[in-house]
């Protein structure tokens, strides 16, 4: 069968989109906080068959910047952040074959409960959920939880790596066919199909036996996004679906190419693995009506999005310095959370000391850079380059407009990807595993990753 690309709606339960300035356009939904909204989203998406639905999430409002929350409320920059899994079940009601994915942090919680609430998910939906398996970002989010300060960068994915092998050991307790339901005998389920984990490891005690049966897709499929050398690893260890954010090209295809090649490292098949790519289309039914809805969405952002969204990324207060003030070499060392943005703006900048301002000019941050615009042609020609060169193997559709945005691209670009042979017409099956084309988890299929991981 032909290659095709997968698609990944990006969403937050929260105020906004990944755009913070996405509340302010006058033709955005305000009512982010209702179940319709979600839902709204949900059936558009499907419509125009989508495989995920995918939740982003904190566990702070971003108040890094002057450690201060009162901008963030003020300004709206994602103030308010509910909790994912409910919404995305509210989504799932509305929907029948949409994948489903939540955000939940190996720093902060715990993995029985992490694998009971998705493996649930799993079961309510039929099949469709994911787990976006993330490591958390900055000491906001430590101090809502429980703690001082957030753990260094490359411990924290050294913990999650254990985290992985007690959710996986969990989700692998029941067998497949361990389940009688027998009225009649009066057995319910096969003792010897179900095992107990027992677990203890450096960070982590979790006995088992674990409480909920293996889904109908096995397990819930598993999402990571690690940018970082350390990231990358971690990605290729685990990840089915591996969320990138390049801008070009070049550096899609070396990153691309990085994360397959740790999956190959850790014994696993590469195109197992989808690398989907972060990408803010804004389409219309012409080039000109594209162009002139990014003149409104340009005059959104405002300076202090990107400086309240760099400073809670990279767990680093930007206030702390003038605005063209240069960083030390020390600064730019301490700074932690997402390191790939640090590591793209000195190569964007080609400056070994960028300021604050260099950072809001090169990261994006906030504001609507590198956007897609155009026509159902110019948006699918350039999705189409980046997919057949192998820079991914499908995007995260990011929102300006909710839920427009997104109609939008169903409406004008999803037809014209599908006449092209690069996008399929309807889903292949029930599950989320089946409309990506990822096979179902044998039993302890993971542990082999484990072992040449450790070589």
């Amino acid at each position: 069968m032909t290659r095709q690309m997968a698609l990944v709606g990006f969403l937050q339960a929260q105020n906004c989109t990944n755009l913070p300035s996405s509340w302010r356009h006058p033709e955005s939904r305000s009512d982010s906080m209702s179940a319709d909204y979600y839902q709204e989203i949900g059936r558009i998406l499907e419509a125009g068959k989508f495989h995920l639905a995918f939740f982003d999430d904190r566990l702070a409002m971003p108040d890094r910047y002057g450690n201060d929350h009162a901008h963030t409320v003020e300004y709206g920059i994602r103030c308010v952040k509910m909790d994912p899994v409910v919404v995305l079940t509210c989504m799932g009601m509305a929907t029948e074959r949409l994948g489903l994915g939540a955000t939940a942090s190996t720093t902060y919680f715990d993995p029985f409960d992490v694998a009971r609430r998705f493996q649930t998910l799993d079961h309510m939906t039929g099949g469709r959920a994911a787990w976006n398996v993330v490591t958390s970002l900055n000491d906001g989010e430590a101090q809502n939880m429980g703690k001082d300060a957030h753990l260094e960068h490359d411990f924290r994915y050294d913990r999650a790596d254990e985290f992985m092998e007690v959710v996986l050991g969990h989700w692998d307790a029941w067998e497949d066919g361990a389940l009688i339901v027998d009225k009649k005998s009066g057995r319910f389920a096969d003792p010897t199909k179900v095992k107990r984990l027992d677990h203890k490891g450096q960070f982590f005690k979790s006995r088992g036996p674990f409480t909920v049966p293996r889904s109908q897709q096995g397990h819930p499929v598993v999402i990571q996004a690690g940018a970082s050398g350390r990231g990358q690893r971690f990605a290729g260890r685990w990840g089915e679906v591996v969320f990138t954010a390049a801008r070009k090209l070049a550096d899609a295809r070396q990153g691309y190419a990085a994360v397959k090649n740790e999956a190959v490292k850790a014994g696993r098949d590469p195109d197992q693995i989808f690398l989907c790519n972060l990408t803010m289309p804004v389409c219309a039914a012409t080039k000109a009506e594209a162009e002139d809805k990014m003149a409104l969405i340009n005059k959104l952002p405002l300076q202090i999005d990107a400086l309240s969204l760099l400073a809670e990324a990279l767990n680093y207060d930007f206030a702390s310095k003038g605005l063209d003030e240069p960083l030390t070499t020390d600064e730019l060392k301490s700074m932690q959370g997402i390191l790939g943005i640090r590591d793209g703006v000195l190569k964007a900048s080609g400056k070994s000391n960028p300021s604050a301002r260099d950072f809001v000019d090169f990261s994006g941050r906030g504001q609507v850079h590198d956007a897609i615009v155009g026509g159902p042609k110019e948006v699918a020609d350039a999705l189409e380059e980046m997919f057949v060169e192998r820079g991914c193997d499908g995007f995260v559709i990011a929102a300006t407009i909710v839920p427009a945005s997104y109609a939008d691209f169903v409406k004008h670009v999803v037809p014209e990807l599908q006449r092209r042979g690069l996008f399929h017409k309807d889903y292949a099956g029930n599950t989320l595993r089946e409309n990506l084309g990822l096979k179902r988890p044998a039993i302890g299929a993971w542990k082999g990753r484990q072992q040449t991981a450790a070589e």
